[in-house]
């Protein structure tokens, strides 16, 4: 299948989209839009997660149903992904919420691992992975190389509400199965690997950059 993007094109989303990408939003306002285009961007990447037929009782009568066939894993990258994950929790209250911490060397730009908190086994369980900012890539190929160790079902849907060309290229010559369901796809990334025009740090701008 290869790496298949999706930008959402939603007059709530470029709203939202406009918030964060403004160097003048303070933190918290930044947060709320965030989870805002978070929201949105995971309505839409949720729109093939396997249902089933039931019915219930509704204060008349019985009705014919849909529910969801299983319960996926949400995998926020951490820390920026954090910004998603009350946004996932809203609309799929009973997923199990799994985690990365993966820091980025500001040398070389290559991923720095630091915290791996995911089921032993991801069979059969649809995997959405939360990170706000698709720049290298770097971070999500590692990413989803655990989340494979573990057995996730492909393709894995990635939640993002920037990528960078250089990101989704790098993730198609790794040879991976994705879906990447993003806000935009940005011009390039600069020579420190920052997307452009971008937003900035989406950590630092969530939580402070004392943090």
């Amino acid at each position: 299948m290869g790496v298949e993007v999706t930008v959402v094109d939603h007059p709530l989303v470029a709203d939202s989209l406009a918030r964060i990408r403004d160097h003048s939003t303070p933190n918290a306002l930044f947060r709320q839009n965030l989870e805002r285009i978070g929201t949105l961007l995971l309505a839409e990447a949720t729109r093939h997660l396997p249902t089933v037929a039931t019915t219930v009782e509704t204060p008349l009568t019985t009705a014919p149903a849909r529910r969801l066939a299983v319960q996926p894993v949400v995998v926020p990258v951490l820390r920026a992904g954090l910004g998603f994950v009350h946004a996932a929790q809203e609309l799929l209250p009973d997923a199990d919420v799994g985690f990365i911490g993966i820091s980025r060397d500001e040398a070389t730009f290559e991923p720095r691992p630091y915290v791996n908190k995911l089921p032993e086994s991801l069979a059969g369980r649809p995997v959405i992975v939360i990170d706000p900012m698709l720049a290298t890539g770097g971070s999500l190929a590692h990413t989803v190389s655990l989340l494979l160790e573990r057995d996730a079902p492909t393709p894995i849907v990635v939640v993002c509400a920037l990528a960078a060309p250089e990101g989704i290229e790098h993730l198609r010559d790794e040879g991976l199965d994705l879906v990447v369901v993003t806000a935009a796809i940005d011009e390039r990334l600069n020579e420190h690997a920052f997307i452009v025009p971008g937003l900035g740090d989406a950590g630092d701008r969530q939580f402070g950059s004392g943090t």
